[in-house]
């Protein structure tokens, strides 16, 4: 019997390094951004209904491709936008994440499939899983982070976070924590000692 777990956790967190180090332990990590990235290519459903929802002054200069800066945006500085683009993507991307997962677990039925999202609880689909994980940190680690990674100002970094659920509510939802305030040795050492807990579940 396979297992199902959600990995999640703020901005800046360390959640895609994670789920990283996890994939060289072997476990299949399904990646709800990338899932995200493909639904909104031109001429995708999604695509459709949100440039309807959004016009078409979210598009690149092709007139095809949305501007995903240009659509965090609005989306960051609006929460009412924001509801608007998530009840479009988030059940299509749980769609699609469930229908990966049941075809891993046809191929390779102990397996310990991960689903890495940054929306995980707020999407309602922690519900769906088996095990959460949380990674967590220190906020001002969270900032730094997130502004290196993705090239943002301090001010849009916190504004980013902010926006989010906080960390201490997304903790409310958590089998396991993974604190991650040291260096990536010592993610790695955690990150190790969780998978070998996982497995044990299978």
């Amino acid at each position: 019997m396979g297992l199902l777990a959600g990995l999640t956790g703020t901005m800046g967190s360390g959640k895609s390094t994670t789920a990283s180090m996890l994939k060289k332990m072997g476990a299949f990590i399904i990646d709800a951004d990338a899932i995200c990235k493909d639904l909104v290519l031109p001429d995708r459903p999604a695509w459709n209904e949100i440039v309807q929802t959004f016009g078409k002054e979210i598009l690149q200069v092709d007139e095809q491709t949305i501007d995903r800066g240009k659509l965090a945006h609005i989306i960051f500085n609006d929460k009412e936008k924001k509801k608007q683009l998530e009840t479009i993507l988030h059940p299509r991307v749980i769609a699609e994440e469930m229908k990966m997962a049941e075809q891993i677990f046809k191929d390779h039925p102990e397996a310990i499939v991960i689903v890495e999202a940054a929306l995980l609880i707020e999407s309602g689909n922690d519900q769906k899983m088996d095990k959460v994980i949380v990674v967590a940190c220190d906020e001002e680690q969270s900032i730094q982070r997130a502004m290196k990674r993705s090239s943002l100002s301090r001010d849009d970094a916190i504004s980013r976070i902010q926006n989010q659920m906080p960390q201490a509510e997304k903790i409310k939802h958590a089998d396991y924590i993974l604190r991650n305030n040291g260096n990536q040795d010592e993610l790695k050492l955690n990150v190790q000692a969780l998978f070998s807990e996982l497995k044990t579940l299978t």
